[in-house]
């Protein structure tokens, strides 16, 4: 049995079109036209491959590379064997992204997993549904009355698009991925078992019992949005829950009814957002943040892993810790405290806990 090939490469960069590609600069004389096939770790690099060089963590790794060609900052590049070509860059992280998007096209976006394009005979679509030219449909999806499914989107299998549901053009939706009263940009990516325009958690509580309170919005997912693995975004309940252009969500987030969060947002695995709070652009939202409801994050703003938010965040502010709070106010509390336990116990103190 063979080793199977998920990503086929589409060819080969010579050094000198990954120059081009990244607008890197040689930091000596190499041959332009070397060969580069793949990327590779820093310690698997071989003739061949392009390596990089990010995180000063693996900076020593540097001097045993035997790759081909080395994306790295100005800082490490004297440490790039004499043998491989070093690339100079100030971000080398996503230069060396751009090379692998050229040889790996596939990999940017997920086709479909049968194999196949246009309707596959195993789909379910509703006669009154609209599907651009294109479009491809895996087996054992549903697609209901008036729905509208933009050219060059991809439908997973047993994947379920509701009825009135909009989609745009060069979309992924994920296979067993559920889409329910929404409204889909272009070119976003939603990966497997996503849910997206379920009821909100609207209860009208008493002490005679927690009356339903219907949730009449929809979500709107603008142009270029990314949603992770079986992540879960409720629909609005009085306005819609909305999540900016550009903005990548991980696995596993849970965002609530009435929510808005900006453009260009990063938010990590298993973070919770409760309802109607309103998020700025270019947020960052570390994983298992919890952040409850109605609150404002400010544009820009950082929040650390695992905080507990419970109050705004202005714009631009650090915040970490449960409560969360101002990052170098947390650093202190927790310098302080390493102090004190760090004290030994005097000969008249009460040692027993």
């Amino acid at each position: 049995m063979g080793e199977p090939v998920f990503f086929r490469r589409a060819g080969s960069l010579s050094v000198g079109e990954i120059v081009e590609l990244t607008g890197a600069k040689l930091l000596r004389d190499f041959d332009l036209a070397a060969s580069v096939d793949t990327i590779a770790p820093l310690d698997q690099g071989v003739p061949g491959t392009l390596v990089f060089l990010d995180n000063p963590k693996y900076a020593d790794q540097v001097r045993l590379t035997r790759a081909s060609a080395c994306l790295v900052s100005q800082r490490y590049a004297d440490r790039v064997p004499e043998t491989t070509a070093a690339l100079v860059t100030p971000e080398p992280y996503a230069a060396c992204a751009k090379v692998s998007a050229r040889l790996f096209p596939d990999s940017m976006r997920p086709g479909s997993v049968f194999g196949g394009s246009g309707i596959s005979p195993g789909a379910y679509i509703h006669p009154e549904a609209r599907l651009e030219s294109g479009v491809t449909v895996d087996p054992g999806a549903v697609i209901g009355p008036r729905a509208e499914i933009g050219e060059g989107s991809v439908i997973g299998p047993n994947a379920v698009i509701g009825p009135d549901v909009r989609i745009g053009r060069e979309c992924s939706i994920g296979p067993h991925s559920t889409i329910l009263y929404a409204l889909i940009g272009d070119r976003v990516i939603i990966h497997p078992g996503v849910r997206i325009g379920q009821d909100g958690f609207g209860f009208a509580m008493s002490a005679r019992g927690h009356l339903k309170v219907p949730q009449i919005g929809r979500v709107i997912v603008q142009n270029d949005v990314e949603i992770g693995a079986n992540t879960s975004i409720d629909r609005g309940a009085n306005r819609d829950t909305v999540i900016g252009e550009g903005t990548k969500i991980d696995n596993l987030v849970q965002i609530g009814h009435n929510v808005t969060i900006g453009r260009h947002c990063v938010i990590v695995s298993q973070v919770g957002i409760s309802g109607s709070t309103d998020i700025g652009d270019f947020v960052v939202i570390g994983g298992q943040v919890g952040i409850s409801g109605h609150l404002k994050i400010g544009m820009g703003a950082q929040i650390g892993a695992q905080s507990g938010v419970m109050a705004d965040i202005p714009a631009g502010a650090k915040f970490i810790g449960s409560p969360a709070r101002p990052a170098r106010e947390f650093m202190r509390e927790v310098a302080t405290l390493s102090k004190l336990a760090g004290r030994k116990s005097g000969p008249d103190e009460d040692t027993k806990v």
